[in-house]
């Protein structure tokens, strides 16, 4: 009864014997306490005069090891040891070496005791490196952005699907991905198949920069900084000048250190769980990378899907971290975004260049596909280099001695936005089908019987039998006559 007391409910029963009069005896009968413990509660609450007089006192010595401290010590360095030995072991080991010492040796509890006590710093170091105890227990300090476009992420992932390559194979795409650091919305990203490259990079920056045909897609802009890890592309000489010329610091983690990535690698996870599970070719965690339904996206497909699920639905719902929709904690009141000075010099830095193309005088000829502008009018003749966005073949851009000319339109192709592995894949179709054609045509010809028209007849052989008397029935053939020689000469 009395260990269920604290020390208030100790002095409220004391008032009733200081205040109101209530005799120990009384009370200790009612409370069910001896009448020794109510005096020694009294005698200490008279001497402190406060509720902590009462409170349960600590033993003096609690914490502290009867074992030595040399064998404690060994205790712990014996549980340090990689690989880590059970505590049966240790607990073996330091009772063996109590009795070469004379001492008694410790319990299976006491050792257990003191491996349980042991830093888990420490233990972290000592047991998995400099690596885990970093990531685990040193101190970060989480950077966090006080506005819109201060600070974009940007990198790359392999996606647990797989979909379709223009020849029809099963391939693993990646993505790379651009994020605004404050509203975690998406400002930009591309799929690639391949290992990820400072081109596919830059075109995701360029998509980010740039406004979107989509207007419920409203993040564009430049930002203040551009985060990224330490991948060839991201350290690329080209992404550098993209930085230098737009007036973007680019910043890089520490190589190995994964703090300060946690936000899009969060992005990852919510593609991961929540968009590609509903997609044919998904390939769920522990099937060693083989997909459980068969693929049948292309890049363009998938592409639709993901631009869907970011505009649709994560821009859309409140984020745990921040409590509002990225769309929506972007936007905010409304403001201006930082843009580049001359947008044409982005194109220059960011766009896929091709090789150098000649104007012809009905433009330019690029893929099988003609990119007509006025201002090429007076360019006939000249080497210009062209640049283009692979998810956009309606255009291209046209660069002359390395400064901006002007946008070549492409007249089939201006309605819409055409990819270029769209005109590709539309060009192959054509290309097959024509060959079938071909094919047909060419066995129809050979199943006709042969052509005998202008083949003469074999010339009889000298030692063939004369032929015997003319037969009656058969009227004369007239003679034709000799037969006259192409002349090949004037003189012939």
């Amino acid at each position: 009864m009395t260990g269920r007391l604290s020390a208030q409910d100790k002095v409220t029963l004391l008032r009733e014997h200081v205040d109101g009069g209530v005799p120990l005896t009384r009370l200790a009968e009612d409370a069910g306490v001896p009448v020794r413990t109510l005096s020694r509660w009294a005698a200490a609450y008279r001497d402190g005069g406060s509720v902590s007089s009462l409170e349960r006192k600590t033993r003096s010595d609690r914490g502290r090891r009867q074992l030595p401290k040399d064998l404690v010590d060994i205790i712990e360095a014996l549980a340090l040891r990689r690989p880590a030995p059970t505590t049966a072991f240790v607990h073996r080991r330091i009772s063996d070496l109590a009795h070469d010492q004379g001492l008694p040796a410790p319990s299976y509890s006491t050792v257990r005791g003191i491996v349980a006590a042991i830093d888990p710093g420490l233990r972290t170091l000592a047991l998995h490196g400099d690596t885990a105890y970093r990531d685990q227990f040193e101190l970060v300090l989480r950077r966090t952005a006080a506005r819109p476009n201060e600070q974009w992420q940007a990198d790359h992932t392999l996606l647990d699907v797989q979909i379709l390559d223009r020849q029809h194979q099963p391939v693993r795409p990646w993505l790379t991905v651009v994020l605004d650091d404050y509203s975690r919305a998406v400002a930009g990203y591309t799929l690639l198949l391949g290992d990820p490259t400072a081109e596919q990079t830059a075109l995701a920056l360029h998509q980010a920069v740039r406004g979107k045909a989509n207007p419920a897609w409203q993040v564009q802009g430049l930002p203040d900084v551009l985060y990224s890890d330490h991948g060839s592309d991201f350290t690329s000489n080209r992404l550098e000048r993209v930085c230098l010329d737009t007036h973007i610091r680019l910043i890089h983690s520490r190589v190995g250190v994964p703090q300060g990535r946690g936000k899009i690698e969060r992005f990852y996870r919510t593609i991961t769980s929540e968009l590609l599970p509903h997609l044919p070719g998904h390939i769920p965690h522990g099937t060693h990378g083989q997909p459980i339904s068969p693929p049948t996206l292309s890049t363009a497909q998938l592409d639709a899907a993901l631009e869907q699920f970011i505009i649709g639905e994560y821009h859309q719902r409140p984020h745990s971290e921040t409590g509002q929709p990225p769309g929506r904690r972007w936007l905010g009141e409304g403001w201006i975004p930082r843009a580049p000075g001359h947008p044409e010099d982005l194109d220059l830095l960011l766009l896929t260049a091709a090789t150098g193309r000649v104007v012809q005088r009905d433009g330019i000829r690029f893929n099988s596909t003609r990119y007509l502008s006025p201002v090429l009018a007076a360019y006939v003749g000249e080497t210009v280099t062209i640049r283009y966005d692979p998810r956009d073949a309606a255009e291209l851009r046209v660069f002359h001695d390395d400064g901006y000319l002007c946008r070549a339109i492409a007249p089939e192709l201006a309605t819409g936005a055409v990819t270029l592995e769209q005109v590709q894949d539309a060009r192959n179709r054509r290309r097959r089908a024509l060959k079938q054609q071909l094919r047909e045509r060419r066995s129809l010809a050979d199943s006709l019987p042969p052509d005998h028209r202008y083949v003469p007849d074999p010339a009889p052989s000298p030692d063939a039998t004369p032929a015997g008397p003319p037969d009656p029935q058969v009227p004369d053939q007239p003679d034709p006559g000799p037969r006259h020689r192409l002349r090949t000469y004037a003189s012939d």
